[in-house]
């Protein structure tokens, strides 16, 4: 993840401001708000604005991909280039699911707060609308796990835990 945070960093850095290229990344999939503190790092982006441009970046899809997603995939599901790639999300987000069967409300903050592999809000979000999780519980579940990671991440991008 920090090759590719990188990456945005030293491209996109030289075109739009340093708050917008924390934003975009923040936006992303895989990269979430995890991948947004590591460019704001790099970027030397003051960790206040860091914070917010990645909670709110990493926030936004949320319920969108709650709301839609699986018309999404039951739309694209009817074409033969598109349907081996949605049934193979949907059995990596059914995988997952597995951490979050007791307790869905707590499963849900830790799957998204917890910065591992193949964690985070969008997974989560895609997890919560196939499990068909209520839509104000798996919301405030991911903007909670949201919070938590931009913690747990922004300690470790900005040497906090060194500070403390």
């Amino acid at each position: 993840m920090e090759s590719l945070a990188a990456w945005f960093a030293n491209t996109l850095g030289q075109y739009i401001s340093a708050n917008a290229v924390v934003f975009i990344v923040s936006l992303c999939p895989i990269l979430e708000c995890r991948g947004g503190l590591i460019v704001a790092s790099l970027l030397q982006v003051p960790i206040p604005t860091a914070v917010l441009l990645c909670i709110v970046g990493n926030a936004l899809p949320v319920p969108f991909i709650l709301l839609f997603i699986r018309h999404i995939f039951k739309w694209l599901k009817k074409f033969d280039w598109s349907r081996p790639w949605i049934e193979k999300l949907e059995a990596h987000a059914m995988n997952r699911s597995s951490r979050l069967d007791k307790g869905e409300f707590i499963g849900l903050l830790l799957f998204v707060g917890i910065p591992l592999p193949g964690t985070g809000a969008w997974t989560g979000s895609l997890i919560a609308a196939l499990l068909e999780m209520d839509i104000k519980k798996a919301t405030l579940a991911a903007f909670l796990g949201i919070l938590l990671a931009t913690v747990i991440v922004g300690s470790l991008s900005y040497g906090l835990l060194g500070v403390l």
